[in-house]
Parts: C-alpha cells; sequence; structure tokens
C-alpha cells in the first residue's frame, strides 16, 4: 500500500485541506489537523487511514471520507493490532474506523451502509516524522 493523498481539517475550516507532506506528532497526530491533541490523543485519535478504491467504489472522492490518508492497494483491515509503518512515521492500527451519522449527513443516504467494516483504520502515532504522497504503508 502507498499513500495517494493526504487531507487535513483545521478546526474552523469547513473544507478538507489536500496536502502533499503533513507532520505527524507521536502521540498527539497530524500538525494543523482539528484532531491534533497537543495534550495527548486518545487511543485511535492520532491518524485515520482509507483505502482509495473503497472510497471510489462507493462513489466518493479522496478526502470525502473525512479519513487524513486515502491509499492505494488492499489490506488496512489486517493492521488492527499491529504495528505498520507509513513511510519514515511508525504507527498502531487501533480499529476500524466505522462510518458515522455525520459523514452520511455530509455525503449522501447510505453511505454508512456502503462503508461499514470498510470505512478505514484509526490508529496511533508512535514515532513522528513526515508523511508524504508515495509513502510506503508497510506491516512491522
Amino acid at each position: 500500500m502507498r499513500v495517494d493523498a493526504i487531507h487535513i481539517r483545521q478546526a474552523d475550516a469547513a473544507k478538507m485541506q489536500s496536502l502533499g507532506s503533513v507532520v505527524a506528532v507521536a502521540g498527539q497526530g497530524l500538525v494543523g489537523d482539528r484532531y491534533f491533541f497537543a495534550e495527548g490523543a486518545k487511543p485511535g485519535q492520532a491518524l485515520t487511514l482509507v483505502e482509495g478504491d473503497v472510497v471510489a467504489e462507493v462513489g466518493l472522492v479522496p478526502g470525502e471520507t473525512r479519513r487524513q490518508l486515502t491509499v492505494t492497494g488492499k489490506g488496512l483491515n489486517d493492521l488492527v493490532g499491529k504495528r505498520f509503518r507509513v513511510g519514515a512515521i511508525e504507527c498502531y492500527g487501533v480499529e476500524l474506523c466505522e462510518p458515522c451519522l455525520h459523514l452520511q449527513e455530509l455525503t449522501r443516504p447510505g453511505i454508512i451502509n456502503d462503508l461499514v467494516h470498510r470505512g478505514g483504520l484509526n490508529a496511533d502515532i508512535l514515532v513522528g516524522g513526515t508523511i508524504s504522497i508515495g509513502d510506503e504503508i508497510v506491516e512491522l
């Protein structure tokens, strides 16, 4: 798998912002994102990833799922409970990132059913650094 798109949303912004790279801080999240926690993120709140094929299949574009990283390839669900690397940063897959009513309100009716168990992955950032488009995702 590889990083295909990076999106963050600042707390005061209405839309997701597309980036070429972003700084990931261990235990806190992505710099500039609304879910960056200076005091420390709760488990699974630091990073979200989703498979690009799933995004396209349900008729959305990267960023519309509100996940921070859209990746090419398959296997995100397999990373639950495992350590993995995104480029130079190290992460831990905490749980599946299931779709919510808020996502459905922002997109279209039925998106929750379309994304059940395919909505992505919530992860912790264990070792920080920079994530860039094209970075490989590798299980450790």
